[in-house]
């Protein structure tokens, strides 16, 4: 896996993938304010077709919009991201799909404090992103149209953007290709 945007630190223990991010990271592009943003940290390796990657996310969310999770990418114009973002003091499931300018979804996290589980499932020309509380039954969040036919980018994220930094965890992560 390759870094866009190298974090603070990265730690490998104990089966899990432990990453600092750096202050004034993220991911967001033109919606709203104009507000444009590709500085978030994302590892990854390429993926040319169909597939399924699931993780399971914490993080030591504190300060507005700290936020871990997945992502799926072509260009800094046309990606997804799911996980949880830390907003107005709360934990949220937060699902952004951007082709030039950013769309965003969230709803109350299924915990406060455990790991979720995230799933993204890439089909034709949709991804669908499915969350859950203890990894073996999964609910869908949401679905959105995806380039097909192209490579993409798959793996995880982190940013922080109004803080100083973030603490963020990664285990248990799979992917499974079309070809298996």
């Amino acid at each position: 896996m390759t870094w866009l945007n190298e974090p603070a630190s990265t730690k490998i223990t104990g089966g899990q993938i432990l990453v600092r991010s750096r202050a004034k990271t993220d991911f967001w592009q033109k919606t709203f304010d104009g507000y444009v943003a590709d500085s978030g940290h994302f590892d990854h390796l390429s993926v040319p077709g169909e597939f399924t990657f699931t993780g399971c996310i914490n993080g030591k969310y504190a300060t507005q919009y700290d936020q871990a999770g997945l992502m799926v990418r072509l260009d800094s114009e046309n990606w997804m991201r799911c996980g949880t973002e830390f907003i107005d003091g709360k934990r949220f499931a937060s699902v952004v799909f951007t082709r030039t300018y950013s769309d965003g979804s969230t709803l109350p996290d299924l915990s406060e404090t455990e790991p979720i589980w995230w799933r993204v499932i890439r089909k034709a020309n949709s991804i669908e992103t499915l969350c859950s509380l203890k990894g073996d039954t999964f609910t869908s969040v949401r679905m959105g149209y995806f380039p097909p036919n192209r490579p993409v980018e798959v793996g995880i994220m982190c940013a922080a953007p109004s803080g100083t930094g973030f603490d963020a965890t990664f285990k248990d992560l799979k992917l499974e290709t079309a070809s298996k």
